[in-house]
This record gives structure tokens, C-alpha cells and sequence, in this order.
């Protein structure tokens, strides 16, 4: 159960870009919780979803007998609902966040590599939550350019 939850199911197999392909996935979860929970409940739940990708990014590493295996992407999840956290609900935001993590999920700026070195789920989760850290500042600073000069 751990590796196909950790591969969100069949999500993990996409033959091209599986971590795009997660972060796609990853956007009906977000519509979701934006749209039924408070920021509260959007907190616990981002919350939850850091901690089962942890745990079944660990499983899935062990059973592949792989570092990061390429068809885990609950860490894109878990990354993507960082980076529209606090944010208000639009397909303009959606879009530039789903950009904006992808630019720093592949792009790894420091010290998001080192955070790759962590072990287990924690090694394979980190570098993502810190790519949904960065993504969303960059839509905070966006938001507050756009809203100062126009």
C-alpha cells in the first residue's frame, strides 16, 4: 500500500515527466481543500499529506531498493500544496504556482540538493517542501508586485 500511494497510484508511471505528471495530480487535491477547508484545515491537511509521503516515500525507496525512485511523486503533492499555501483560490495563482514549483523542483537552487542527502522519505520529501517554500514566496512577492504597480 505504501509504494502505490507513494507512486499516487498510477500516477508514478507516466513514461515522460512523472513529477509533472504529480504536480498535475496534485491540483484537484488543492482545488479541494481550497474550496472545503479553512486555512486551518488546509494546514492540517497539507500536514498529513507530509507526513504519509514521508512515510510512504521511505517504504517505496526500501522496496525499489532506490535512493529516490523516479515514480514516487506524493513528494510533488506534498511540495505543490506548500506552494499555495495561504494563497487565494484562482486559476492565475494555480497556474504560477504550478510553474514556479516545477522551475524549483527540477532547478534545485541551495540549499535544496543538500536536502536530497537526508535519508529515507525525509531525503526524498525535503527538497520538494523546500521548492514549495520558494515557489511560494515567489507568488507572495509576485502578488505584491502585480497589486503595487497595477
Amino acid at each position: 500500500m505504501g509504494v502505490a500511494l507513494s507512486r499516487g497510484f498510477f500516477v508514478g508511471h507516466s513514461p515522460l515527466v512523472p513529477g509533472t505528471a504529480g504536480t498535475l495530480a496534485a491540483i484537484p487535491l488543492y482545488l479541494l481543500l481550497a474550496l472545503w477547508t479553512g486555512w486551518i484545515g488546509y494546514g492540517i491537511c497539507t500536514l498529513v499529506v507530509i507526513a504519509v509521503a514521508v512515510w510512504s516515500s521511505g517504504i517505496a525507496a526500501r522496496a525499489l531498493s532506490q535512493v529516490d525512485p523516479r515514480s514516487v511523486i506524493i513528494d510533488e503533492v506534498a511540495g505543490f500544496l506548500v506552494t499555495m499555501a495561504g494563497h487565494p483560490l484562482s486559476w492565475k495563482m494555480v497556474v504560477a504556482g504550478f510553474f514556479l514549483f516545477r522551475l524549483f523542483d527540477v532547478w534545485k537552487p541551495p540549499p535544496l540538493r543538500r536536502l536530497e542527502k537526508l535519508h529515507g522519505g525525509l531525503g526524498i520529501v525535503a527538497d520538494d517542501l523546500g521548492a514549495g517554500v520558494y515557489a511560494n514566496l515567489c507568488l507572495v512577492l509576485g502578488a505584491w508586485w502585480f497589486n503595487r504597480f497595477f
